[in-house]
């Protein structure tokens, strides 16, 4: 369980999840697995034609329960300032 003064990511934060994280709208997914964002959650969250979105999974007793979408390149800045001090003490 996350304490009070301690940072965490909406999916780890539990029952502080309902206050950062709430349901956009109900999507289908047709017989080829696309499926269509609505146009003012893609406003909303800038996404445009031709971004690229990484999924990533999050697995409860080995079946995936939730599904993320980030913008690939926030997930590359964010690997780069994570890994950024690491590399420059290594060399």
């Amino acid at each position: 369980m996350v304490k009070l003064n301690e940072k965490a990511s909406c999916c780890e934060a539990g029952e502080k999840m309902a206050s950062c994280c709430r349901v956009e709208s109900l999507i289908s997914v047709d017989e080829r697995g696309q499926m269509v964002l609505p146009k003012d959650l893609r406003d909303r969250a800038k996404i445009k034609a031709g971004d690229k979105l990484a999924v990533i999974t999050w697995e409860k007793d080995g079946e995936v329960c939730c599904l993320t979408l980030i913008k690939a390149d926030d997930l590359a800045k964010g690997v780069k300032e994570f890994l950024g001090p690491v590399m420059r003490d290594l060399g």
